[in-house]
């Protein structure tokens, strides 16, 4: 059964290639499951599990009596950020890249555009972060307030939709970084994280745009250093597993 998984994963994804790429051309239709499986040497049930999550994705359409064909919006389909695409460390260390560079600027313009009330938004955030700091998951939906907060005060629609698309895959779970650690570094963990948020609160509330641009990029430096160290050492480790 993983060996079928797992060829139906290299086929997935040599098909969606194929269709990005523009060589199945959008309403295409694409070869009988028979043609394909004696192509790439695989099963039928293979050929199957992979057709089936191009249809979940949006990529093909399955036409009743006719085939499937390649959707005709196959290469313009929307970004998307999976829950199953973060279950490994590595998933997680690209999308804080990502967030570098975005909540960066994001600071940036909400410290440019700021309101009262948005200062007000940002606080209450940071209150329940630390109301429920021993709760990781109701602090993780606090954290991910304060991001949307900020996201509000740049009057950008654009960063709006999207911290709030991405929700709680803002922020990565605690156990990654502090699994088997002493409660010390729990709390030490979580001090750090409320410094690097008052210091992007701070910068927004005076208005000091640099300075924001600045906190921001540094808060997701630290969460990124963090976890890349966590990849070195799974890296060296062969028996290390996430949790």
């Amino acid at each position: 059964m993983a060996k079928a998984l797992s060829m139906a994963d290299a086929l997935f994804a040599k098909l969606e290639t194929s269709i990005l790429d523009g060589d199945l051309a959008p309403g295409a239709q694409m070869p009988t499951q028979k043609i394909i499986a004696e192509t790439e040497k695989v099963s039928r049930t293979v050929v199957r599990e992979a057709v089936a999550r191009l249809e979940a994705q949006g990529l093909v359409v399955s036409r009743q009596g006719s085939g499937v064909y390649v959707a005709e919006d196959a290469r313009y389909r929307a970004f998307q950020v999976t829950r199953d695409e973060l279950s490994e460390l590595a998933d997680v260390i690209r999308l804080l890249e990502m967030r570098l560079a975005i909540e960066a600027e994001m600071a940036a313009f909400a410290a440019a555009r700021r309101t009262t009330e948005d200062v007000g938004a940002m606080r209450a955030a940071l209150r329940r972060m630390a109301q429920f700091s021993d709760d990781p998951v109701a602090a993780a939906a606090a954290d991910v307030e304060f991001h949307l907060a900020i996201a509000r005060a740049t009057r950008n629609d654009y960063f709006v939709r999207l911290i709030d698309f991405l929700g709680l895959r803002l922020v990565p779970p605690r156990n990654l970084y502090l699994r088997n650690k002493p409660v010390g570094a729990h709390e030490a963990y979580v001090a750090k994280v409320r410094a690097e948020h008052e210091a992007i609160l701070d910068a927004i509330t005076r208005m000091d745009v640099p300075r924001a641009r600045q906190a921001a990029w540094d808060h997701m430096q630290e969460s990124l250093n963090r976890h890349s160290e966590l990849s070195d050492g799974a890296n060296d480790d062969p028996q290390t597993a996430l949790p």
